[in-house]
Order: structure tokens, then C-alpha cells, then sequence
């Protein structure tokens, strides 16, 4: 069976490498842009009627130097923007739909584009997603352990009554995790997998940190 078109959104998006950032589709990024090249993205992208921005983490080497892009980013609709007195602008970017690079668009622009696909991603553009499996009494206790432990703080009620896909989104989003790991949330194929691998990286990074007590203690 063929995959089925997104409808309304274009074959080519611009893109805006950010290391470290993270955008999921249906919830909302902030963005504080200000690089000449990334305000001129931004003033073309009003004149769009999609108003889309590709969202995309760079890839790193060993040396610490920008590579290649990784293959999959998520695109944001701009649904808010304010500029600022010396010329910048406080963006907020809701997420559409994931997508896969095809390849990039050679030309003038001081910015990046590429030619995308959005194909194998249909679940971005449908309802809410749930999580059938989500024990929200285990979840959010472990979440209290790792806030305690990386120093965040949180509104615990809003998070006892906010539907799965939003709990589980927003905290992807939230938590201080390295770009790799952020990049395996974003990849994630279900939101039942986003919420298994989040359990995996809480855990991985308290018994990191349990480990390290252990050894001082030890000296």
C-alpha cells in the first residue's frame, strides 16, 4: 500500500540546525532568534502560508565540530512571534510533523533547506496519542527522583492531569538530556516507545549518579 501524502505541506522546508533542541509534534517550542542569517529564515518563512521551520540537530564529531545533519527533524509552525527593541525576535514554534531529509537545496540563501519527506510519520498529523501502558503512580515517582537529583523543579499537579501524550512530550522536551539522547526521543516510532526510552535515560542518569556518590564516598 502506498504511503499517503501529507496534505498542505511542502516538498522543501527550511532548516534551522539547533544542537541540543527538541520539538515533538503538537507541542510548542520557544525560540530566541537573532543570527542575521536565521532572522532572514524567519521573515521568509512569514511570507509562506505553511509558516513551517524544520527543526534539525546538527551531528558532531570527535573534535567537537558541526558534521552532517542527523536524517530526522520535526517541523514547527510558527504560531507566535514578537520582536524585541533591538531588532529580535521571541518565536514560538508548534510542532507539525516529523520528517526525513531527503537532500539539501543548493542556492542563494544564507540559510539551509532541504528537499523532505514526510512520509512514515502519518501519526503526527492524527490525534493525540495515548499510552495504554503508562503506570502514571510509577512514572511520576521516578520523575520525583531524577527532578531531586538534576535540581528541577516542576508544577506536580499539572503534571498529574495532563493527558499522556503532553506528559510524556513535555518532558522529553524539559529534561537536561545530551543531543543524542534527545535525538532517540525524537526518533522514538510510538508514544509508548518515547516513554520507555525517557524511563531508560531517568534511570540510566540516577544510577550514574548513585555510582558517582558511591566512589566518593569510598575516597
Amino acid at each position: 500500500m502506498p504511503m499517503s501524502k501529507a496534505p498542505d505541506l511542502p516538498d522543501t522546508i527550511s532548516l534551522f540546525p539547533l544542537p541540543g533542541a527538541l520539538l515533538l509534534p503538537r507541542a510548542r517550542l520557544p525560540l530566541h532568534i537573532f543570527e542575521p542569517r536565521y532572522l532572514a529564515m524567519l521573515e521568509d518563512c512569514l511570507k509562506t502560508r505553511e509558516r513551517l521551520i524544520g527543526l534539525i540537530q546538527p551531528r558532531t564529531v570527535p573534535g567537537g565540530e558541526a558534521a552532517r545533519m542527523h536524517a530526522i527533524g520535526c517541523a514547527g509552525r510558527v504560531t507566535a512571534f514578537s520582536e524585541t527593541e533591538d531588532g529580535r525576535y521571541m518565536v514560538t514554534l508548534t510542532g507539525i510533523s516529523r520528517f526525513r531529509m531527503v537532500s539539501e537545496v543548493e542556492g542563494f540563501s544564507p540559510y539551509r533547506r532541504a528537499q523532505v519527506s514526510w512520509d512514515g510519520f502519518e501519526r503526527d498529523r492524527g490525534q493525540s496519542e495515548a499510552d495504554p501502558g503508562l503506570d502514571r503512580a510509577a512514572f511520576l515517582d521516578l520523575l520525583a527522583r531524577y527532578f531531586s537529583a538534576v535540581d528541577l523543579s516542576t508544577d506536580w499537579s499539572s503534571l498529574k492531569e495532563a493527558d499522556d501524550e503532553l506528559l510524556i512530550n513535555a518532558l522529553s522536551m524539559l529534561c537536561p538530556f545530551a543531543a543524542e539522547e534527545r535525538q532517540a526521543l525524537l526518533e522514538a516510532p510510538s508514544l509508548q516507545t518515547r516513554r520507555e526510552t525517557l524511563v531508560t535515560l531517568m534511570e540510566f542518569a540516577l544510577r550514574g549518579r548513585n555510582d558517582s556518590q558511591s566512589g566518593e564516598r569510598l575516597q
